[in-house]
């Protein structure tokens, strides 16, 4: 299967995250010299589900480790709604204040605007991550493929390695908004 070529341009809204997180020196590990030691970069998409926060919850505790970045990123259809990026930069906050507590790395957070799918594909192709964490609904092959699936999009058209979390059934419904 080949790669969709997507438009080079798209818009995006950065989110200010809170100064909250007090700022940590890189770690002095004897271990880890070089490149490693650098961290890593690890795309993790959003949304106010419960799907997404249990692919976050998951991406911390057993991807993540020190010195990694984590990018947290969400898709909109249109920027220009106020409400909604309210609502979003609130989530990016807990999400971001929870990682730190959780695996002690930095979070960075965007908005981009346009299908979900493919704005998760240009934002790793720009970032060039280890990982893009999604969740999913946990919906049969027929359910995807009729109504469409944005963790089924990625998993064939994004560059970087994806990693669709699949949700337990204790997990329920419930979302974080």
């Amino acid at each position: 299967m080949e790669t969709l070529m997507e438009e080079s341009e798209y818009n995006w809204r950065e989110v200010k995250l809170p100064l909250l997180i007090p700022i940590v020196p890189e770690p002095e590990l004897e271990r880890e010299s070089g490149e490693r030691r650098r961290g890593r970069d690890i795309l993790i998409a959003v949304d106010h589900g419960s799907k997404s926060k249990h692919a976050f919850d998951w991406a911390l505790i057993h991807l993540c480790r020190l010195a990694d970045t984590v990018h947290l990123i969400h898709a909109v259809s249109c920027l220009k709604n106020d409400i909604m990026y309210e609502a979003t930069q609130t989530l990016m906050e807990e999400l971001a204040v929870e990682a730190f507590q959780v695996a002690m790395v930095k979070t960075l957070a965007r908005i981009v605007e346009g299908d979900a799918g493919k704005a998760i594909c240009m934002e790793a192709e720009r970032l060039k991550p280890a990982a893009v964490v999604m969740g999913t609904r946990g919906r049969s092959l027929i359910q995807s493929v009729l109504q469409g699936s944005v963790s089924e999009y990625c998993f064939h058209n994004c560059k970087t390695a994806p990693v669709v979390v699949v949700p337990g059934k204790e997990d329920g419904d419930k979302s974080v908004m």
